[in-house]
């Protein structure tokens, strides 16, 4: 596992529709590592594949209830994830992005989701999400296709000193 170079804005594959995956072997299973990797050196709570340069549809989170300090995170590593389902309730809550350093943003998501996917193995995945981690699997898959939390946002400013590492959701 080796920590991988995050791009920031202005690098075209963040504007870019990721691709498909159909290729289960090595060079995804590296990428999946190394995307955990990174994401936590980061430190962030979920990152998508073209953050690291890499134009797939590949994602991986890990979030936690920080209502329990007992609760470990938990990972998910997803490819080729969608949104099946979304409550019509939304919320607006910030939102920071790593590939998008010092700036945060009122965005409005929706309260609930419902993401299929695949794992590592090819196994199908149903993940029932809300709350921030709803919200953190929405930003990761608008990654995917190529679309920003700044293009969502009502609000963004630039944060500085110590709210800078607070905001960050990706």
């Amino acid at each position: 596992m080796s920590v991988r170079k995050i791009v920031t804005l202005p690098h075209p594959v963040l504007r870019q529709k990721a691709r498909k995956v159909s290729d289960f072997g090595p060079e995804l299973q590296q990428l999946i590592d190394d995307m955990v990797e990174t994401m936590r050196s980061a430190p962030g709570v979920g990152l998508a594949a073209p953050q690291v340069g890499v134009p797939w549809r590949v994602i991986v989170v890990e979030y936690a209830e920080e209502e329990d300090e007992n609760t470990s995170p938990k990972l998910y590593t997803l490819v080729n994830p969608e949104i099946a389902r979304f409550s019509n309730e939304t919320v607006t809550g910030v939102e920071g992005c790593l590939s998008i350093p010092e700036i945060a943003g009122d965005v409005e998501r929706q309260e609930k989701v419902t993401i299929k996917g695949l794992n590592r193995n090819k196994q199908l995945v149903k993940i029932k999400a809300d709350g921030w981690l709803a919200r953190i699997f929405q930003h990761e898959i608008d990654h995917l296709d190529g679309i920003l939390f700044t293009d969502r946002a009502e609000k963004v400013w630039k944060l500085e000193g110590e709210t800078a590492q607070v905001a960050s959701a990706d």
